[in-house]
């Protein structure tokens, strides 16, 4: 049954629990307690009792109940008592004279060596109704008299701690309902930062990956903890699911765009295949298109499988050896030269200046391909006869070759994937404007091969600058 309740609920029930074992523990001692020390008063006040009545003749003692329709106690009304009794015994124990009202206690045979037994100690004896009193059995010397028993109700007592314990289950029951109370209203307000976290996984497994758990002002306490562990646990499902749908999106592009750039071609090649088995084209012809085609698609296929190698976990295979970015930059040169003898080439350091010795160690083929990339992705997307910089040098401990334009730039939106595969900026599927769109990919990643860095510094009409950064090696 407890296992099905609420939480709040079972910590409200073992803590009432809790209390009611408390106060019943309390009052008992406390009742318990009590009734010792109203038990040591009574018999406190036996014993004079005893012995005034064991010193006085029978027929006083008479005489003054008689008189003061009371037992003749010498010492006033003591408190806890309302009903007294007296009797004197003979030597085998029977009363031979009694002192108070016919209801007196069910007294023991008490002859003379039983009152010696008991030597003046108080002892508790029935009565009529389950009445209890306390008596005390003394000896006294005197003709026909061996001993004197006085004994008192204890109903007053009993009413005392009746009404004693009555008030601790009043206050008790009182005490309980304000606790139960209070410990409800605390328990729900420890607890509201769970309720917070429930709601949150709630709106989370309902797809809402942006919720956070609400962190409370003591973040030291173990729920401060568990919701600031919950909130980096969150950001990072978060993040971990974006970027698996972002690599999805990715994927699915990537696919559409190698579907596109391979149908392309064999359709072409297919094309002029049956048009020269109908006989629409002569063969001449109609081999020079598909081997155009096929040279296209030879191209493409080994781009796809370069960018595979490069993205293969353990990277690719590079043949390392000591070379000079200048070396590469002094080339670069000549090739803009042989492609547009109209373009004004500026042969300079990294940020201008003279340019210097760049030592790496690179696989020369795979960085000569970089930088005939950016040759060729500068001379397609300027205008013939735009001036060019080629920078070479060191910047710290990097190696640095710069390639930059003075033509129309990009904006930052396309700056910032001008290195993804199959992006070309003006979105034409023309291959005189842009290709496959797989050359500025295949350099990031030789360079990101070669634990360097490609950059881009552009701004719409302000040109292009493509930097590339490349630990520099010793130069002996």
């Amino acid at each position: 049954m407890i296992g099905r309740l609420s939480l709040r609920s079972r910590l409200l029930a073992i803590t009432v629990g809790l209390l009611v074992v408390g106060l019943v523990v309390i009052s008992s001692v406390v009742v318990r307690q009590l009734e010792t020390q109203l038990m040591t008063r009574v018999d406190a006040q036996l014993g004079p009792m005893g012995r005034i009545l064991s010193a006085m003749p029978p027929e006083r003692a008479t005489r003054l109940q008689r008189q003061a329709d009371r037992l003749p106690l010498g010492i006033g009304q003591p408190d806890l008592i309302d009903k007294g009794y007296g009797a004197y015994l003979s030597a085998d124990g029977t009363v031979i004279r009694e002192l108070g009202g016919p209801a007196g206690p069910a007294l023991p045979r008490l002859d003379a060596a039983a009152v010696a037994a008991r030597a003046g100690e108080p002892f508790t004896v029935g009565g009529q109704g389950g009445e209890e009193w306390r008596a005390m059995a003394l000896p006294r010397s005197g003709a026909g008299y061996s001993g004197v028993v006085v004994a008192v109700s204890l109903e007053a007592m009993h009413a005392t701690i009746d009404r004693v314990r009555l008030a601790c289950l009043i206050a008790g029951s009182v005490l309980l309902a304000v606790l139960a109370l209070a410990g409800g209203i605390a328990i729900r307000a420890g607890l509201a930062p769970l309720r917070r976290v429930e709601e949150t996984a709630a709106a989370i497994a309902d797809g809402d990956l942006s919720r956070r758990v609400p962190e409370p002002v003591t973040p030291s306490t173990e729920v401060g903890r568990l919701a600031r562990s919950l909130n980096k646990m969150l950001a990072q499902i978060e993040q971990g699911v974006a970027a698996s749908a972002e690599s999805e999106a990715r994927m699915r592009r990537f696919v559409a765009d190698v579907s596109h750039e391979l149908r392309t071609p064999l359709f072409g090649i297919k094309g002029f295949s049956e048009l020269y088995r109908m006989g629409g084209t002569e063969a001449d012809a109609a081999l020079a298109r598909i081997e155009s085609e096929s040279g296209r698609l030879a191209r493409l296929v080994e781009d796809l499988l370069l960018l595979a190698g490069l993205d293969e976990a353990d990277g690719p295979a590079l043949d390392l050896t000591p070379m000079d970015l200048r070396t590469l930059a002094a080339d670069a040169r000549h090739d803009f030269a042989a492609l547009d003898p109209s373009r004004p080439i500026a042969f300079t350091g990294p940020f201008g200046g003279l340019a210097a010795s760049a030592p790496v160690l690179g696989d020369e083929a795979r960085l000569r391909q970089v930088v005939s990339n950016l040759v060729g992705n500068a001379v397609t997307h300027t205008p013939a006869g735009t001036p060019v910089r080629i920078g070479v040098g060191t910047d710290g401990a990097e190696a640095v070759l710069v390639i930059e334009d003075e033509g129309p730039g990009l904006s930052a939106e396309e700056a910032a994937r001008v290195f993804d595969r199959f992006y070309r900026a003006d979105g034409s599927r023309a291959r005189s404007t842009g290709g496959a769109g797989l050359g500025l990919a295949i350099v990031r990643s030789i360079v990101t091969a070669h634990g360097g860095r490609a950059e881009l510094r552009t701004s719409p009409g302000e040109g292009a600058a493509f930097q590339i950064r490349l630990p520099a090696a010793d130069p002996q």
